[in-house]
């Protein structure tokens, strides 16, 4: 997981506790001043740490960004890439590769620029999954408070939490 622009990776701790209880291996990517910008390769350690298992890599808003750019990357060693409140820029994008894509949005997003989103959906592949969660803030996908310019949730943070976990697991679990 590759945390949001200028947020803790420990903010994501609930959310890598959360796909351990499933039964995934997580990890939190701590990057340089907190900005994924600057630790695009992170993700490096972790696969060397199991060399020859297969990935999923994603992140939270711009860490999302920087997940698909690795995965564009590295996509021998990546089988899928998920965004939280985030989108592929031209330099991740994942069309024409074999790569599962997930991406999870929230109605109640002030931060993400629904209009980037949008126009971004082209560099996806044609069988993305797109969730789209009822309630769900910005900040919310990490355990960080509230964000300037996001909107309130109508979901508490454990029930959002709770509905992306349950989103990626499904999303997992059909790639097999």
């Amino acid at each position: 997981m590759y945390p949001g622009g200028l947020v803790e990776p420990k903010s994501y701790t609930p959310f890598a506790r959360k796909m351990a209880e499933k039964g995934y291996r997580a990890y939190i990517a701590a990057m340089p001043l907190n900005l994924a910008v600057f630790g695009q390769n992170k993700a490096d350690s972790f696969i060397e740490e199991y060399p020859g298992n297969r990935y999923v890599i994603g992140g939270h808003s711009l860490g999302g960004v920087f997940a698909s750019r690795y995965a564009v990357e590295h996509s021998d060693a990546i089988d899928g890439v998920f965004f939280l409140a985030s989108y592929a820029y031209d330099k991740g994008a994942l069309y024409g590769l074999d790569m599962s894509v997930l991406q999870i949005t929230g109605t109640q997003d002030g931060v993400l620029d629904r209009s980037k989103w949008e126009t971004a959906r082209t560099n996806l592949p044609d069988g993305t999954m797109y969730v789209d969660i009822a309630g769900a803030n910005h900040g919310q996908f990490g355990s960080y408070g509230f964000q300037k310019g996001d909107k309130e949730a109508y979901l508490t943070a454990e029930e959002q939490l709770q509905e992306v976990t349950e989103a990626l697991d499904h999303w997992i679990q059909e790639m097999d």
